[in-house]
């Protein structure tokens, strides 16, 4: 595969020699154009002897070949990191200043971007906009990741480690999830608004060593984190226990017990778009925690453990919207359901979307090895408008898809009912 790795004019240009090298070693023969200014972050030489061709920047330079035609039409890949704000609204506005403008606007293939930046610079609304453009263009725009940054400054604007960013490029190179093609319409209304999305299971501490938990894996809230970042949503990501790594490029916070879910999402959630209650959040706690850790006796009983109920996240979050207090306005809830002699899973669904007042309530049914832990999954999605239910069996990006889908479909019809007054 011909790969064109260009590289940006930021600190964290270094990062770059690093994905390069992943690249080579994976057999890709690959250019690497840098602009200017990434120059006098790291040289030409360091580029020439990691890819072994020369380096380029301006389209004066062999103009007999016409490189900057020839690149972008021969490449069957194209990877930009980092890319700076200033980088962003150029290739957005089709400018091309130098050879990496030309091979951006020349390429056919799929183009992915990896942007690095000041927080600030990340959340204006111009770069927003700006990634929305490329997005809607077919642009790959990983997220960037969350933590420490130039200087002191730490929030999300850090570039993904390469091999994040690596793994971003060849699904995009194999017209994945995250591939170089358009994004689904239907997730169109996700750009620029902020979720807040909660995976994992919690923990209900039963003494220092001993807790209380469930089988939760987080697969299907990380799944909803990564689809709605490459629709160009915002992502604060609630964690509680889980199995599996936090999305790259999600806001990360992460619980333990229920009492800490429910604190963190009203935080999160109070001024954001949409809240998606992923979570597998534990009913049940013990009444009493033992200070020290509970001992086995010689006479072979057991203790007696008394439960109480724990904070309903989902219930209070929708009462705190209801109120008029600080929510995001439209609620997604989810329920893991098993049936019984009298009731499905779904008729148990429909009852608790009545009873919680969500405007989504994802349904999907668990146990004798459904779900959690695995790969493949059925939901159906219920909505408190009316509208029919949808059904989706297969992966866990997948069942994402189709219920953020769903959201994105309850935030158009609210910007269209505020648009005309209704």
């Amino acid at each position: 595969m011909e790969v064109v790795l260009g590289v940006g004019g930021g600190i964290a240009a270094y990062k770059a020699a690093l994905l390069l090298r992943l690249m080579t070693e994976a057999g890709h023969g690959v250019t690497v154009v840098p602009t200017e200014n990434a120059l006098r972050f790291v040289g030409a030489p360091t580029w020439e002897a990691l890819s072994g061709r020369p380096v380029r920047t301006d389209t004066f330079t062999d103009v007999d070949q016409v490189q900057h035609v020839r690149l972008g039409r021969r490449a069957d890949l194209v990877v930009v990191a980092p890319a700076t704000a200033d980088l962003l609204a150029r290739t957005a506005a089709g400018m091309a200043p130098d050879l990496l403008g030309n091979v951006l606007l020349t390429a056919t293939c799929p183009v992915v971007l990896a942007p690095a930046m000041h927080t600030e610079m990340w959340l204006h609304p111009a770069t927003r906009a700006n990634v929305a453009t490329l997005r809607g263009r077919g642009v790959t725009v990983v997220e960037p990741a969350s933590g420490r940054l130039t200087g002191a400054d730490s929030g999300p604007g850090r570039l993904p480690e390469p091999a994040d960013i690596w793994a971003a490029a060849q699904a995009a190179a194999d017209g994945g999830v995250d591939g170089g093609h358009a994004p689904d319409p239907a997730l169109a209304p996700l750009a620029g608004r902020t979720v807040v999305i909660t995976a994992g299971g919690t923990r209900e501490p039963l003494d220092p060593v001993r807790y209380l938990g469930n089988r939760s894996s987080g697969k299907q809230g990380v799944a909803l984190a990564e689809v709605a970042l490459a629709a160009g949503a915002r992502v604060r990501f609630v964690a509680g226990t889980m199995s599996v790594d936090p999305p790259a490029g999600a806001e990360v916070t992460r619980v333990e017990s229920t009492q800490e879910m429910l604190e963190v999402v009203l935080d999160r959630a109070a001024d954001a778009d949409a809240l998606v209650m992923a979570a597998a959040v534990a009913d049940f706690r013990p009444a009493q925690v033992a200070e020290d850790k509970i001992k086995k006796t010689d006479d072979g009983g057991a203790p007696t453990l008394v439960l109480e109920r724990t904070p309903d996240v989902l219930a209070t979050a929708v009462r705190v919207r209801d109120s008029g207090g600080p929510m995001a306005p439209v609620v997604v809830g989810f329920a893991a359901e098993t049936g019984d002699a009298d009731t499905t899973p779904l008729e148990y669904g429909r009852a608790k979307l009545a009873r919680k007042g969500c405007d989504l309530l994802v349904v999907n049914e668990v146990g004798r090895g459904l779900v959690f832990g695995r790969d493949e999954t059925e939901v159906t999605v219920l909505s408190a408008a009316g509208d029919p239910p949808v059904v989706r069996t297969g992966t866990k990006a997948e069942a994402a898809e189709t219920v953020l889908a769903a959201l994105a479909g309850v935030l158009a019809r609210r910007g269209a009912d505020a648009a005309s007054g209704r």
